[in-house]
């Protein structure tokens, strides 16, 4: 079973004082709302995404509570008939009558969420 690329989303209380603390580890912003302006930040809202090598973090200040892992299979649907047959229970499904973008959640055994995200 392959996820596809990982990344861990932060849920941050200080923008400035986090992205600050993850540039010392060579992290370097990639996207974010003071760049893409379909998703612009907001006085209460912000996110940025950091790279470095293959390890991507997001920081998101006022869009949610708790940390998020993400997947990022090429085919969330096969991946998520297996899961389910295995036992996994998901908040929210892909329908399996579409093709194409989709997504499904789940919290894990400590209750971490983890969203599976199909982008093409």
């Amino acid at each position: 079973m392959n996820l596809g690329n990982f990344s861990v989303s932060l849920a941050v209380k200080d923008m400035s004082e986090s992205l600050a603390f993850y540039e010392k580890f060579g992290f370097e912003v990639i996207a974010g709302g003071h760049l893409d302006e379909n998703f612009a930040d907001t006085e209460n809202e912000k996110w940025r995404i950091l790279k470095n090598g293959k390890a991507v973090i997001g920081l998101f200040q006022g869009m949610f509570e708790d940390n998020i892992l993400t997947f990022n299979p090429e085919d969330l649907r096969p991946i998520q008939s297996a899961l389910k047959e295995l036992g996994i229970q998901f908040h929210s499904e892909a329908d399996m009558t579409t093709t194409g973008p989709c997504s499904a959640t789940t919290n894990d055994p400590d209750g971490n969420l983890i969203l599976l995200d199909q982008h093409s």
